[in-house]
């Protein structure tokens, strides 16, 4: 039924997101989404169940992704786990309404939402690439906690990313977290916050997509095929994170971030 590129597509995006997710923080959602969204409209997938099927099965993969690389970042910072899971409790609610709100969207319009945020990300890292730590702007407390949290799992539902490329941008920007430390943080949050998005995009999608062998907007074989590539490869991320300066791991994350910005509103082809 899939040609065999298709299968070689979705093991490179799982090592590639893999990888990606364990050494930045940030789930691999922002390489899993637009990546699966192109090889499913190469295989003939109409883009508006395109963007969902990614969104979904994005936020299904990122979960044990996340997870494998929160891991490996705790056994040197058990000062990340608190904060994590505040954020993560308030992220799962924010998730779950982002998710419902997406499948009532246009897919041109949740691309171009996705390119835009992300390009805002790519200026705010550039700004302060040269600083280790910004001073904390606002109190990292119970209001501050659900109203980020809430927020950051909002876009998560609604764009099928953990959330952790804004979390990050958030922690290291307003809340004087070091790169490391937010890095770590937003491996535990999305853990937590992918579940909301996930489940509203199989309770929304049940019944509505004609995509094979899927629940609801959930690809199986999407998720079994990258899952078992970025699972091993975001404990290997996460290691070399704590080896990388953190100026340079600011230039990654700020790279990979423009280029898919550039690609998700049309400026690159």
């Amino acid at each position: 039924m899939f040609p065999i590129e298709y299968f070689i597509g979705l093991m490179l995006i799982g090592i590639c997101a893999g990888f990606a997710s364990g050494l930045l923080g940030i789930g691999g959602g922002f390489l899993i989404v637009p990546l699966q969204y192109f090889l499913l409209k190469y295989i003939g997938v109409e883009p508006d169940l395109a963007i969902l099927i990614s969104f979904g099965t994005s936020l299904a993969i990122i979960i044990p992704t996340s997870l494998s690389g929160a891991y490996r970042h705790t056994r040197t910072m058990d000062n990340i786990i608190k904060p994590g899971i505040r954020l993560g409790i308030f992220g799962i609610i924010g998730g779950a309404i982002g998710g419902f709100a997406a499948s009532m969207m246009p897919s041109r319009a949740l691309e171009i939402i996705f390119g835009c945020l992300l390009l805002f990300i790519t200026v705010n890292n550039i700004i302060s690439i040269n600083k280790e730590r910004e001073e904390a702007r606002i109190p990292f407390n119970l209001v501050t906690t659900g109203v980020i949290g809430v927020l950051v799992g909002f876009s998560s539902g609604l764009l099928g990313v953990g959330g952790g490329i804004f979390l990050i941008a958030i922690l290291t920007a307003l809340l004087g977290f070091s790169m490391i430390e937010a890095i770590g943080t937003s491996s535990i949050f999305i853990c937590l916050t992918a579940i909301g998005g996930f489940l509203s995009y199989v309770v929304s999608g049940w019944g509505v997509s004609t995509f094979p062998y899927s629940i609801g907007y959930v690809s199986l074989i999407n998720f079994a095929l990258i899952a078992c590539f970025s699972v091993p490869f975001a404990s290997l991320g996460a290691k070399f994170a704590h080896r990388i300066p953190q100026k340079k791991l600011k230039i990654v994350f700020s790279l990979l971030v423009l280029y898919m910005a550039l690609k998700m509103l049309g400026i690159l082809p």
